[in-house]
């Protein structure tokens, strides 16, 4: 069974978990619509990506019980 030789410091053990801490998101504007979005990523407010639409994003669904009947 493995067991240390010698104890590890606090200092050297935290030393070591210095670079396992969580990064924050870096979210960038939408060149089209100005919302934020995640780089390289499809605007999911306008469905745009590097000035092309990408996916066609309907305005506004209108749901009235008088339509569908």
């Amino acid at each position: 069974m493995a067991v240390p030789q010698n104890k590890i410091s606090k200092s050297r053990r935290n030393n070591r978990r210095s670079h396992d801490s969580l990064v924050a998101a870096n979210p960038n504007e939408c060149a089209n619509c100005g919302e934020l979005k995640r780089p390289h990523h499809i605007c999911a407010a306008c469905g745009h990506y590097d000035d092309r639409e990408v996916i066609a994003m309907v305005d506004e669904i209108d749901l009235d019980e008088d339509d569908a009947a």
